[in-house]
């Protein structure tokens, strides 16, 4: 009998996900950035190609449409899976920023692409759309 290390235990555990499969952890992640105020809230935060901090109410007012109350869970939200971080600053009044972590900006590439690609797609799409 062989004995593993945690680290390879994890790389094993690691492997086995597979958002196919119902009981797959990743396909609550899915879920979770699939969500638009999320999509829109990584893209804000990196916007003009560099992360930068952003305070709640610049973030309300980038987003059009984001109710406060939608806005601030899905900021707990994303910083609860470790995607931003939320700086607190005591000045009068208290400054709360939001940014991007490494691992959030490494999904920001990706949701940025998807944003960019559907702002650059709509009149195909629109298209498509009449013609069915």
């Amino acid at each position: 009998m062989s004995t593993t290390t945690a680290a390879q235990r994890r790389t094993q555990a690691k492997n086995e996900y597979n958002a196919f499969y119902a009981a797959c952890p990743s396909r609550q992640l899915i879920a979770r950035i699939s969500d638009k105020w999320v999509a829109l809230i990584l893209c804000a935060l990196g916007r003009g190609g560099d992360p930068q901090p952003m305070r709640f109410s610049e973030l309300s007012r980038t987003i059009a449409g984001v109710s406060q109350k939608m806005l601030t869970q899905t900021l707990r939200s994303l910083e609860a899976d470790g995607l931003l971080t939320r700086t607190v600053t005591p000045t009068v009044p208290v400054t709360v920023t939001y940014e991007l972590t490494d691992l959030g900006l490494s999904l920001h590439h990706l949701v940025r692409g998807i944003k960019d690609w559907a702002e650059g797609h709509m009149d195909e799409v629109l298209e498509h759309r009449l013609s069915v």
